[in-house]
């Protein structure tokens, strides 16, 4: 509907008296306490979203920081002992002719790090604001943030399989850097933003957005009539 330029006035469950269990989707009277199915607490909207889900997101973001600072991969040979970031593997992996590596890690370690942050906390302002971006596609993004989360890990993953199977004893070692901590810690903290904030909020900004296009469409119609 929305995409062939009509518009459709969506009811969220609140509207209706309904409330849906976060955890087994399982729709429930307003006003029930308890999932009959799963157990877990019923809320129409959980109201300490938005502060866990920014507290979570800055604690991640201070922690990728020194992820990209600090080398993620200590590589000890005999005679020399080299320290890589994440950025020095991935340029150290290009220059020795490995550009696909290179760059999964790049778009996986970097890119897309990034791109949750900004995701987590575009929709985290959405919720308070009226947005150009679609309910449907801020809901899209929300589902393909959650998503992605998991993958983010690679990086970490990489080094722990090196650092368990290139154990030479004096003749060479790889050990993890102090980078991985902060990076596990980053992408654990990300996740857990992503996972607090309430994406039934996205569907609430409705009424707001539709009051907000009434009142220019009526400033519009004053401005013609004077």
């Amino acid at each position: 509907m929305e995409l062939s330029g009509q518009t459709q006035d969506i009811k969220s469950a609140r509207e209706l008296g309904l409330v849906a269990c976060t955890r087994c989707t399982k729709v429930w009277p307003a006003g029930t306490e308890f999932c009959g199915r799963c157990g877990k607490p019923l809320q129409s909207r959980d109201t300490g979203s938005l502060q866990r889900v920014w507290a979570f997101w800055i604690v991640g973001f201070l922690c990728y920081i020194p992820a990209n600072m600090y080398p993620m991969l200590q590589t000890r040979t005999l005679l020399t002992v080299q320290e890589d970031t994440i950025v020095g593997g991935a340029i150290e992996l290009f220059h020795y002719g490995s550009p696909g590596i290179a760059l999964i890690i790049l778009i996986a370690s970097v890119a897309i790090p990034v791109a949750k942050f900004l995701a987590i906390a575009f929709l985290a302002i959405s919720v308070r604001r009226v947005s150009s971006i679609s309910m449907h596609q801020r809901q899209l993004l929300y589902e393909v943030v959650e998503y992605i989360g998991r993958w983010s890990m690679i990086d970490i993953f990489v080094v722990a399989i090196m650092s368990s199977l290139v154990q030479l004893n004096t003749l060479a070692a790889i050990n993890p850097g102090r980078a991985s901590l902060f990076f596990a810690l980053s992408v654990i903290f990300t996740m857990l933003s992503a996972q607090a904030f309430d994406s039934r909020m996205i569907w609430d900004v409705q009424s707001r957005e539709a009051d907000a296009l009434d009142d220019h469409t009526g400033a519009d119609t004053t401005d013609r009539t004077a």
